[in-house]
């Protein structure tokens, strides 16, 4: 029981990480972040980067590749949300 819901923690993550990808799809297709709040993606990027410390410390997979792809996803929000924001 408690492996199946350590890989159920880990496909909710892998989701997690996937309702990113519209926002960064919408940023890089519209060039444009003006709706974009850098302070809430750049936190959530941070929370993340702990969570993957976590992970790796606690030496827990589900968690550890659930936080990366979170954070790669995240992050290109932010990246994007950077780099278009000035446009």
């Amino acid at each position: 029981m408690k492996q199946i819901i350590a890989y159920m923690f880990g496909a909710g993550l892998l989701v997690n990480a996937g309702l990113f990808v519209p926002q960064a799809l919408k940023i890089f297709k519209t060039k444009s972040a003006k709706d974009v709040s850098l302070m809430t993606f750049g936190g959530f990027n941070l929370l993340q980067f702990i969570g993957i410390l976590h992970g790796y410390l606690q030496g827990d997979p589900y968690l550890l590749v659930g936080m990366i792809a979170s954070f790669i996803a995240c992050g290109a929000v932010t990246t994007l949300g950077i780099l278009y924001r000035k446009q």
